[in-house]
């Protein structure tokens, strides 16, 4: 069976364009590589398309769109996991554009799908109260307890992570 347009493309991005002109980790490639798994996967099971007759043309706007919406509705991924996917597909779409210019205008279409914006969560914090008490905790009659409270108080005023203070 002959090689599609997809297949060639996707090889020669993953294999070639991302770790040679773009430079970038080679955790980045295997995230962008297990999208194009879970879009592959997507339309296998979904679609009822196997994955050696994927093409260019099948991987519409649409496609994606509802390749998205699968992933967070069924997959239960977050809207954060959903923009990394996204992401990688308008990576993926900006490099076949110098590929392929025929198709530049289909391509652009999916390159135009917005990030979809996350709640972002509340951070928790102590009370000014509650931080006091805190720091009257280590006993500062002896070195360990003088120790501590030196660390806890570098730590609530730089803001620093326990591991970034070690």
């Amino acid at each position: 069976m002959k090689p599609t347009d997809f297949a060639k493309h996707l090889s020669q991005f993953l294999s070639i364009y991302l770790p040679m002109q773009k430079n970038v980790s080679s955790n980045t490639i295997k995230s962008y590589r297990d999208t194009f798994k879970l879009l592959i996967k997507y339309a296998q099971e979904i679609k009822s398309m196997p994955a050696e007759r994927i093409t260019l043309d099948f991987l519409s706007c649409q496609l994606i769109t509802d390749f998205l919406l699968w992933l967070e509705t069924d997959r239960g991924c977050a809207i954060s996991t959903r923009n990394c996917r996204l992401a990688a597909i308008h990576s993926f779409f900006r490099y076949i554009q110098a590929e392929e210019p025929s198709a530049i205008f289909y391509f652009q279409k999916i390159i135009s799908i917005p990030i979809k914006k996350a709640i972002k969560k509340v951070i928790e914090h102590l009370s000014p109260d509650a931080m006091k008490l805190l720091l009257k905790q280590p006993d500062r009659n002896t070195s360990k307890g003088r120790r501590h409270l030196s660390l806890m108080s570098v730590l609530y005023d730089s803001g620093a992570r326990v591991n970034e203070l070690i």
